[in-house]
């Protein structure tokens, strides 16, 4: 018999993975109308209402497609590489707070865990480029290796630059910050580095050396298919809905609702319906009522976390692919020595004037 404790635990990874592959299956939708409306074309329209289950087709289509895999792979490792890149991108959603105490494990060190199964999904793509015995998937998994490694040191570091402002690794804590201004306004310079370090660490165009059709095929899933390329497909595209989460976390307030407009609209109007006289003065308070509370938070994270997508997409259909050379060039000589600078200036300003976080401060 399963004890409650631990049914509890497992109703809440589902609430929170289910919607989690929904949201990467109408990503994919919106990417292809988005890059198609850009292009002037026309994109999904056939599949469902305006092309809306194009990706559900697509999943059917490959979930019944016969595999076959090389002869000469490991095939343990082979079928292992995606299933761990899979794994590692939908862990980092146990610590993402969708409102206050709305996180599957609300973390001290939430940053720092975040940032280490990001990581960690590095050896998937490493173990499924060398175990295929293919030159373009053993060159796409170490182009993707090498560009991992070395894009995380930009995003640890400009993540750095958010903790020394909030003295703290808890997402809830540097989102509650940011309630008299957003992190994105006295750090403006470090959110578009972490944005392109956020392009290259999902192996996203410009950036995406790993899996350049024009040179390797398609990189270090050349020979997977079928279900194992799915594997794959998702844990792309479920790293860009989780890095633009985190983003919205770090640098735009996260579920907070303040400075947004149109939410604030809403919220007068739930206020004055829960206020009306007579027939609905039996309801609730609105101060008093979580449910739409949480749900304006949710919304909130929701439309700010939607418009980093929508950038991303914006950013893959506008500039054209670099070389591997001048991708690595870029960050070791560029975006890093910039970090480094502003490691050292942004402390300084801080003792200057006297607001270094309490809990730094204690150090």
């Amino acid at each position: 018999m399963i004890y409650t404790p631990t049914l509890v635990a497992i109703i809440e990874v589902l609430i929170v993975t289910v919607p989690v592959l929904l949201t990467v299956a109408f990503v994919t939708v919106a990417e292809r109308k988005t890059m198609a409306s850009m292009q002037r074309r026309l994109g999904p329209n056939i599949v469902g209402y305006w092309g809306l289950l194009q990706a559900f087709a697509d999943a059917l289509k490959l979930l019944l497609k016969e595999y076959v895999s090389p002869t000469q792979a490991n095939i343990v490792l082979f079928f292992l590489g995606p299933i761990i890149t899979l794994i590692f991108s939908l862990l980092g959603y146990a610590v993402i707070p969708y409102g206050p105490g709305l996180a599957i494990w609300d973390f001290n060190l939430g940053i720092l865990y975040t940032l280490a199964v990001s990581s960690l999904s590095t050896y998937g793509i490493l173990l499924a480029g060398w175990s295929a015995n293919s030159k373009y998937a053993f060159l796409g998994s170490l182009r993707s290796t090498a560009q991992l490694i070395s894009y995380e040191l930009i995003l640890s570091s400009a993540i750095l630059l958010v903790v020394l402002l909030t003295g703290s690794l808890n997402l809830t804590v540097n989102i509650e910050f940011q309630r008299a201004v957003w992190f994105i306004v006295p750090l403006l310079p470090i959110f578009i580095i972490f944005f392109i370090g956020s392009v290259a660490e999902t192996n996203r165009a410009p950036f995406d050396l790993a899996e350049a059709e024009s040179e390797l095929v398609s990189g270090f899933m050349t020979e997977h298919a079928a279900v194992i390329f799915v594997f794959f497909f998702l844990a792309e595209y479920a790293s860009i809905v989780l890095i633009c989460i985190l983003t919205t976390i770090l640098f735009l307030g996260g579920y907070l609702f303040n400075n947004i407009p149109f939410l604030f609209s809403i919220r007068d109007l739930l206020e004055d319906l829960f206020f009306l006289p007579g027939q609905l003065s039996f309801m609730l308070d609105f101060t008093n009522y979580p449910t739409i509370e949480g749900m304006l938070y949710g919304l909130s994270l929701g439309f700010k976390s939607s418009i980093m997508i929508f950038t991303f997409i914006w950013v893959r259909a506008s500039f054209p692919r670099i070389r591997f050379d001048q991708l690595m060039t870029y960050c070791w000589t560029i975006l890093l020595p910039i970090v480094i600078a502003f490691i050292m200036l942004v402390p300084c300003i801080l003792y200057s004037f006297e607001i270094i976080p309490i809990n730094i401060a204690l150090l």
